[in-house]
């Protein structure tokens, strides 16, 4: 696994802001079909959240399958008790089956751009190259947010290596 925090621009706003590009990637033992199908699943976002982040979406439940142009909102807890960020909403701006990219733009009131992009290739019959790709801008907070945010990734693909063995 490697993972690295890149100090870039953005604009937010009407002007431009200093903010983050974290990169955190791994190879794991998936055929990619599979993983793909994986990724679009809510269940698998709990299933690779948990011990970190609990959610609890403001509609009752997530829908079973992320669909492209979807919004949802959600309240989260750090380490399932530490309410965080107040309501963190999660727009599904790309989901591309033809090249296994998924993207989505979300915020909430400490990270006021967090932009995701999940990205997978296969590099062999059963492995693939999964990387998460995440902008991040929180005024003041970025620096804190984007560390912290690289142990969550850095634990989120520890469990997607751990949902590789497991049917879902």
């Amino acid at each position: 696994m490697t993972s690295r925090i890149e100090k870039i621009k953005i604009p937010y706003g009407n002007k431009e802001v200093s903010a983050h590009r974290l990169t955190v990637s791994s190879e794991i033992e998936i055929d990619l079909e599979s993983a793909w199908e994986k990724v679009k699943k809510s269940a698998t976002l709990e299933f690779i959240a948990k011990g970190k982040i609990e959610f609890t979406p403001t509609g009752g439940k997530f829908p079973e399958t992320w669909k492209e142009g979807m919004t949802v909102t959600t309240k989260m807890r750090v380490y399932g008790f530490i309410p965080f960020g107040g309501l963190h909403t999660l727009h599904f701006s790309k989901i591309d089956d033809n090249n296994y990219i998924l993207e989505t733009v979300e915020k909430d009131s400490f990270a006021k751009v967090w932009n995701h992009k999940i990205s997978m290739r296969s590099i062999g019959d059963r492995a693939i190259s999964y990387e998460d790709e995440i902008v991040i801008f929180g005024g003041i907070l970025t620096g804190f947010i984007s560390s912290w945010a690289r142990s969550f990734y850095r634990h989120r693909q520890r469990r997607w290596k751990l949902l590789a063995g497991h049917k879902m």
